[in-house]
């Protein structure tokens, strides 16, 4: 498999006669993770927190690594140097047991001593002595050659450190596998010989086992990364506790703009943030303002243009009653009805557009809030609204729950009175000849006033009950609606913090129900 190559290749290598820190494909997959992940958050764009994350750990985490390998590689360097220093010293020894004598040699090493060099079976130190070399004389056979042959390239006397691998068990019986174990070496080249005959070259070798070398290793890369690694862990917190703190302003413009209505184009505000955070506010009030500034201009002219429209309605109005009155050909009377129905439904609709343009926050918060008896309010509009509905042929009652007494809410009185109206009036256009409509006022709990306007007509269909409070919508082309009674409701009920909802009443009807703050 081919290493990926925007990754380093593979881990640097260790010092002479120590294992690799890590295997090649340990690294790899290391460098993956650190790495590859790293660089996929940074051109991901996932989070603005991941993103300062990586970019403040990712160097922390490459001087990490940078830092446990100098560490490590000195430590060892030293931990080299001692050793091969007790092997040249145990070299020199050995070579002073091994002594000239004429054209021959006189070894003088007791058995005691050999004992004693390889009593420990876990740090054991192998010899031998050769001469010419690789002639063996004493010692160990299996120790490896250094790695020239002969004297080329170093003085007598000069010591040569090598690493190698000897065989454990060089006699193999039948199916048996060879058992190898890694030495540190220590080689010194000595001349020996009189004045008469030729100058002769003997080779000691000291070796000794790298378990324990290779153990002190591992504790050394231990003892280097585990400080580090408690140090990054301790510093990715404070990193991430630090970008938290950093990044709360933005919290907190978030909060203040996902709770807002669609509507509600008042600045944000930011007390106390950074430069940065400050002059995203401001761009984002500026930009509110524009908006506020066109929709006001829209409103105002929709207001003013209903305001002028009243006047020439009304006097469309008196004089297509007029005209009626004086009409006696059947064709005529009924171009004039049809005028008159116009005039009607134009006037009406300027009414809801004035009503409307009271109701947006804009003009709510100039107008003064006071206490309001909802169910005083309900039962004086239900009784202005008789005659109509006895002259539409219609029912029209009121009831109040019998433990209620005065059911407050606070609220603009004008408004709420507008809402009560549009929600009476749309039940008494088309509920239908010979319904009952029935205004009912409700506590429900200790907090919320409930006032429902029920009728048994022939009710709304289930997929239109969701679309009645959108503005311009009709359900039915019959009266002299036009589509916007139950949106006003919405948005008056909203200004006053409640709720108003549209469900089917059994066997057939519609209930409207408006749901507001109780005030004490």
């Amino acid at each position: 498999m081919n290493a990926d190559p925007g990754l380093p290749p593979g881990p640097p290598p260790a010092p002479a006669g120590l294992p690799d820190p890590l295997p090649p494909d340990r690294w790899q997959l290391l460098s993956h993770r650190l790495f590859g992940k790293g660089l996929g958050v940074l051109h991901g764009a996932r989070s603005l927190r991941q993103q300062l994350l990586v970019w403040v750990l990712l160097p922390q985490v490459v001087l990490w690594l940078a830092g446990a390998f100098f560490t490590y590689n000195l430590a060892a360097r030293y931990a080299n140097a001692a050793i091969d220093a007790s092997l040249l010293q145990a070299t020199r020894a050995l070579a002073r047991q091994v002594k000239p004598v004429g054209n021959g040699l006189l070894i003088d090493f007791p058995r005691a001593a050999q004992d004693i060099l390889e009593a420990d079976p876990n740090d054991r130190v192998l010899y031998t002595v050769s001469s010419p070399p690789g002639q063996f004389i004493l010692g160990n056979r299996n120790l490896p050659a250094p790695p020239t042959a002969g004297d080329a390239g170093a003085a007598p006397g000069d010591p040569r450190f090598y690493d190698g691998q000897i065989q454990l068990n060089p006699h193999l019986e039948q199916g048996e596998k060879p058992i190898f174990e890694q030495v540190r070496v220590a080689a010194l080249y000595l001349s020996y010989g009189d004045d008469i005959g030729p100058s002769q070259t003997m080779l000691v070798q000291v070796a000794r086992s790298s378990t324990n070398r290779e153990e002190l290793a591992r504790r050394i890369l231990l003892d280097t990364v585990l400080p580090l690694s408690v140090l990054i862990i301790a510093m990715t917190m404070i990193v991430w506790a630090g970008i938290g703190a950093g990044l709360a302003p933005l919290s907190r413009l978030r909060s203040q703009v996902v709770g807002r209505a669609a509507n509600d184009l008042t600045p944000i505000r930011i007390d106390v943030a950074p430069h940065e955070v400050r002059a995203l506010a401001q761009a984002i009030n500026a930009l509110l303002a524009a908006v506020q500034r066109n929709v006001g201009a829209q409103k105002r002219f929709i207001s003013d243009a209903a305001h002028q429209l009243r006047t020439p309605l009304a006097g469309l109005k008196s004089q297509t009653e007029l005209a009626l009155k004086d009409a006696t050909e059947p064709a005529l009377q009924a171009r004039l009805q049809r005028v008159h129905e116009s005039a009607t439904r134009s006037a009406h609709l300027v009414n809801q557009l004035l009503t409307l343009a009271r109701a947006e926050p804009e003009s709510a918060t100039r107008q003064s809030q006071e206490r309001v008896d909802m169910a005083k309010l309900a039962r004086e509009l239900t009784a202005e609204l008789v005659p109509r509905a006895l002259h539409a042929g219609l029912d029209l009652g009121f009831a109040v729950a019998d433990e209620a007494g005065p059911l407050y809410v606070r609220g603009i009185s004008l408004l709420l009175r507008e809402a009560l109206i549009n929600v009476i009036d749309n039940a008494l256009r088309y509920a239908g000849r010979g319904a009952e409509v029935t205004v009912l006022v409700a506590a429900e709990g200790e907090h919320v006033v409930r006032v429902e306007v029920n009728d048994n007509g022939p009710g709304l269909p289930l997929e239109q009950q969701h679309q009645v409070f959108e503005r311009f919508f009709r359900a039915t082309h019959e009266g002299t609606g036009c589509g916007l009674g139950l949106a006003i409701v919405k948005e008056i009920v909203e200004r006053h913090a409640g709720q108003v909802s549209v469900q089917s009443v059994h066997p057939t009807g519609l209930s409207v129900q408006l749901r507001l703050p109780r005030s004490p």
